[in-house]
């Protein structure tokens, strides 16, 4: 598994972006699961942070076009 943020398909950074590609969801579901996350079980946004920091960018600009 070798997850990568995503610069084509991203809001912020790319991370859901790049969890939706690795996973085979839509991006739109992950940044969905990621809020409901932060906002009923009390996830902290600091993850998120973690992760843009931690996982690298894919380096491309192209639009992530699923399968």
């Amino acid at each position: 598994m070798s997850i990568q943020r995503t610069m084509g398909d991203k809001k912020i950074a790319g991370v859901c972006g790049g969890l939706a590609r690795e996973l085979g969801m839509s991006s739109a579901t992950v940044r969905w699961i990621f809020v409901l996350l932060v906002w009923l079980a009390g996830m902290s946004g600091w993850v998120y942070l973690i992760a843009w920091m931690l996982i690298p960018s894919d380096g491309s600009s192209d639009t992530y076009k699923p399968d």
